[in-house]
């Protein structure tokens, strides 16, 4: 191994983010490369260099440990029998477009042919829970015009159809399989040296379930009227994966990606095990659902992030306002009530920004995770530890050893007794590559260090109450001017926000600032 060395340039300093800014969280994108490390209570950020590893799902699948689910979760040792979404349709083409202010890729890189990997051969099974009515959709996307020379890369030649999925669904051009041969090699990110391209990697599963709104100012009305958007934004794309949406065909397509934006480098059985387990969501529009359809008003939203330019904004009555409060990693209320308000609607994280905010933020009054009984919790599935954790929330067991076990608490340990899988919210990898693809496809993408680069967790959040409320208004996010605030709103010390290069800071103040101009969303603003 040896020390990366390769940063995004900002004034005056140098370094690579493990504690997000500007809505964010405390990550390190840890991957096959290295880690980024937080140390903590000096709050130093270092590049370690060190190899991060999952232990135990290497090589032969290791025989887990029953325990107790949660609420509404089944677990047998078989096959695995879980439905697909009900009255999936046929395949819906769209001709799409990307975002003027990010350019084209270049510099495509040629490499080898990776044979494809031989499933797992354990099989869990899983009691299917009751089906919810309404129609999904699988419909597939043409590329974006900007994503040029999109292909895989030389299959192998003696390939064999996939595994032809259930009747009732449609998949969306799944990958090739090569014709299982003992040994074989799994797509691996170690073998690309930029972003590798496919020929279907910005078609998305979409999804017509949930009625449409009745506001007549909504988002999503104001980005079909966008000469920018109306190609880009997809009203209807699917936001949350759960059981009905795992198969061998999808596990095939989303390996063609790294995480968060699919499953490759990731453990086949892990992976299948943890989504299989996930309760069917009734509705993919989970507010549009809950609303009275009769009555033409429109649902507003807040999204808090937690940077500096709410300190002393007395924001905190204007944010609660609205009908829901999204949320985001080291969400301090306590003593900034007159800032960020109180009220709690969606709580957005990874693993590791919610065990490190609450280790980190403590002190603070940060001590619990939002806890009223009718918050919904959002969870990025950023990498591999992720799937660790969630198996261990299901499951109700401890972690591994590891920064994410901190005080030997069990994951289910972090909600309260309440706590049921149905206000869990799971993000499925198609919406977080289209909303890196067609939003913030940054140009480091085309580096070396591609694999460190993803949106910040506020992005995500941000992103995501765009595309299920109506009116959305963004609070304490990257905007021009930032530099007199300091990184977060609750740092007692000030602190200049630093910009690393596992994020596009830039690109994130760019396009907040044009949905803002655009008059898509409201975006807090201090001259």
């Amino acid at each position: 191994s040896r020390k990366l060395n390769v940063f995004q340039h900002a004034p005056e300093t140098q370094q690579v983010d493990n504690q997000e800014q500007q809505g964010l969280n405390y990550s390190d994108n840890g991957n096959s490369m290295s880690i980024l490390k937080v140390t903590l209570g000096g709050h130093i950020t270092r590049l370690k260099d060190v190899v991060e590893k999952t232990p135990g799902y290497k090589g032969k699948e290791e025989q887990k440990e029953t325990m107790k689910p949660i609420t509404r979760v089944k677990e047998g040792r078989e096959n695995i029998a879980v439905k697909p979404p009900p009255q999936l349709e046929g395949i819906k083409k769209t001709k799409m477009k990307t975002t003027p202010m990010v350019q084209g890729d270049k510099g495509k890189t040629t490499v080898r042919p990776v044979p494809r990997v031989e499933e797992a051969k354990e099989k869990t099974t899983v009691k299917p829970l009751p089906r919810e009515k309404g129609g999904k959709e699988k419909a597939t996307v043409k590329p974006s015009s900007g994503v040029k020379g999109m292909r895989e890369n030389n299959t192998s030649k003696d390939q064999a159809k996939p595994k032809a999925p259930p009747t009732s669904m449609e998949t969306v051009r799944p990958a090739p399989q090569a014709a299982a041969v003992a040994h074989k090699r799994k797509l691996s990110a170690a073998n690309f040296t930029s972003e590798p391209r496919w020929d279907f990697e910005d078609e998305y599963l979409l999804d017509n379930s949930s009625p449409p709104s009745t506001c007549s100012e909504s988002v999503r009305a104001r980005a079909a009227k966008s000469d920018w958007l109306q190609d880009l934004f997809l009203p209807n794309i699917t936001l949350f994966i759960d059981k009905r949406y795992f198969s061998d065909s999808e596990w095939n397509r989303l390996e063609h990606f790294i995480p968060p934006f699919g499953f490759m480098d990731l453990n086949y059985s892990l992976v299948k095990e943890v989504i299989s387990l996930l309760p069917p969501n009734p509705h993919q529009q989970l507010l549009l659902a809950n609303h009275d359809s009769s009555v033409p008003t429109c649902i507003s939203c807040a999204v808090v992030g937690n940077g500096g330019i709410l300190n002393n904004s007395g924001m905190g009555q204007e944010i609660d306002s609205h009908d829901y409060v999204f949320r985001v990693s080291g969400a301090v209320i306590k003593g900034y009530e007159k800032d960020v308000g109180t009220k709690t609607s969606f709580y957005g994280f990874t693993a590791y920004s919610l065990v490190s905010s609450l280790q980190i933020l403590g002190h603070r009054g940060f001590s619990n995770i939002p806890q009223d009984k009718h918050v919904r919790y959002i969870h990025f599935l950023e990498e591999a530890r992720d799937y660790e954790w969630l198996e261990a929330l299901l499951f109700n067991k401890d972690i591994r050893k590891g920064f994410l076990n901190l005080n030997g608490q069990k994951p289910r340990q972090k909600f309260d007794k309440n706590f049921t899988m149905d206000s869990y919210l799971v993000v499925h990898p198609d919406f977080l590559r289209y909303m890196k693809n067609r939003f913030l496809k940054s140009k480091n993408l085309e580096k070396h260090y591609w694999r460190l680069y993803r949106p910040t967790t506020g992005a995500f959040l941000l992103l995501t109450a765009l595309h299920l409320c109506d009116r959305v208004s963004a609070y304490g996010y990257i905007t021009e001017g930032h530099e007199k605030y300091s990184d977060h709103y609750y740092d007692k010390d000030w602190k200049r926000l630093i910009f690393y290069i596992n994020h596009d800071f830039n690109l994130e103040k760019q396009v907040w600032k044009r949905l803002h101009d655009e008059n898509i969303m409201k975006l807090y603003q201090r001259t």
